[in-house]
């Protein structure tokens, strides 16, 4: 079946005035359309048997998969496609049989109601997630724009960014774009004084930044910004081990022994699609790497508690791994090679002499790239400097062949 059945028409605070006469026609012939409320609201009387969305909303995937092969309609907000319902019902449906009929997203509506080139903004949804996932965007001249949660979001957002040191950025909030109701109000963010918000908001955040303000780059975190009992990668081998890992945007990482999760939290800076696992047998240290990962925007780390490997079963298959404590485990590096899919990419770094030593056993019998990283950084001698080295690092990088796999 190839012939478009599901027809998924997004429609705006405007109702059918605002749809095309393809996407109102639609409407008119559906003997079935689901949506939410609101959206069901705005079509007024008819005759289409009509189901509001059920809680939670993939409860309806089976009623929907159930009618394959019969006209079927549903209302969406703005794009479907745009942080939208259309993702979740394409996982399902095939894209052949699927006819969407999009609407302005509210980030071109806001976009266009404040004069901003969409293409120079950053589009966030803080709906159901964390507001700390919009912290590594905050930077001078940055300019946000975010669908809220609800009516509140607003406040928080305001008050967390006054305490990391963007009080000066102007928030925007743009209620019920498009709509009968639509309502733009701003201040800035440490003098925030808007009341009685709509929960149907968007927030553009045109961002400044005060002197001291917590900017959090992709790359190079400073030691300091990690909580850590001194289970910690430090910067420069850091730098070389997330080079060796050669992140790619959406892959998973796998870093196990992870210690204050530095590594991790990193990896998810480089792209917002990236993904990490943190594997910590120290509850502390789990707990800890938590913290870090809200504290320096990347809230959606999972951190699983455990030791490696055995808490390892179960985990979505990996694209690269990275092995910071355990490295002389022959039972652990074994297991890690055997998760690793093709193309994958293990990272092993060592300290002891024993983990070095079984590097370098590796390296002979599976290849991949050996080198030693030494580090040294002035300190102190009396009334002179000098630079005190660090302890040498082996680093074993190995790359599942494609044909191997």
């Amino acid at each position: 079946m190839s012939r478009p059945w599901l027809t998924i028409v997004g429609i705006g605070e405007d109702g059918l005035a605002g749809l095309s006469a393809v996407a109102r026609a639609a409407i008119q012939a559906a003997p079935f359309i689901m949506g939410g409320r609101r959206h069901l609201a705005l079509l007024g009387p008819h005759p289409a048997i009509c189901h509001p969305w059920p809680s939670p909303l993939t409860a309806a995937i089976p009623t929907l998969l159930a009618r394959r092969g019969e006209p079927t309609l549903v209302l969406a907000s703005g794009d479907p496609f745009c942080w939208g319902i259309g993702a979740t019902l394409a996982r399902h449906v095939p894209a052949e049989e699927i006819l969407s009929l999009p609407a302005p997203s509210a980030f071109s509506l806001a976009a266009n109601r404040l004069g901003w080139p969409l293409q120079d903004c950053q589009c966030l949804s803080l709906h159901g997630r964390p507001l700390e996932a919009i912290l590594p965007h905050l930077y001078p001249g940055a300019r946000i724009l975010a669908l809220s949660w609800d009516g509140g979001t607003p406040g928080k957002l305001a008050a967390l960014m006054d305490e990391r040191g963007f009080g000066a950025s102007r928030l925007t909030i743009l209620e019920s774009l498009g709509g009968p109701a639509e309502r733009i109000r701003s201040c800035l963010a440490a003098d925030f004084d808007v009341a009685a918000i709509t929960d149907l908001n968007t927030l553009a955040v045109d961002v400044a930044a005060k002197q001291g303000a917590r900017i959090l780059p992709r790359a190079g975190l400073p030691d300091s910004v990690f909580a850590h009992d001194g289970q910690l990668t430090k910067r420069p081998i850091r730098a070389v081990t997330l080079s060796s890992l050669a992140p790619l945007p959406g892959g998973l990482l796998w870093d196990v022994g992870s210690g204050s999760g530095s590594v991790a939290i990193e990896w998810m800076l480089i792209h917002p699609s990236n993904r990490a696992i943190a594997i910590e047998a120290d509850p502390a240290r789990a707990a800890r790497i938590g913290l870090n990962a809200r504290e320096l925007g990347v809230p959606g780390l999972q951190v699983v508690e455990g030791r490696a490997p055995e808490a390892c079963a179960g985990l979505a298959p990996p694209d690269a791994i990275f092995v910071g404590g355990g490295s002389s485990d022959v039972r652990l590096l074994d297991a890690m090679l055997a998760a690793l899919p093709a193309g994958g990419r293990l990272v092993v770094n060592a300290v002891t002499l024993e983990a070095q030593a079984e590097l370098a056993r590796r390296h002979g019998v599976l290849g991949g790239e050996l080198i030693a990283l030494s580090i040294a950084t002035a300190a102190p001698i009396g009334r002179f400097q000098a630079l005190r080295p660090a302890l040498p690092v082996h680093q074993w990088i190995f790359i599942r062949s494609r044909e191997s796999a």
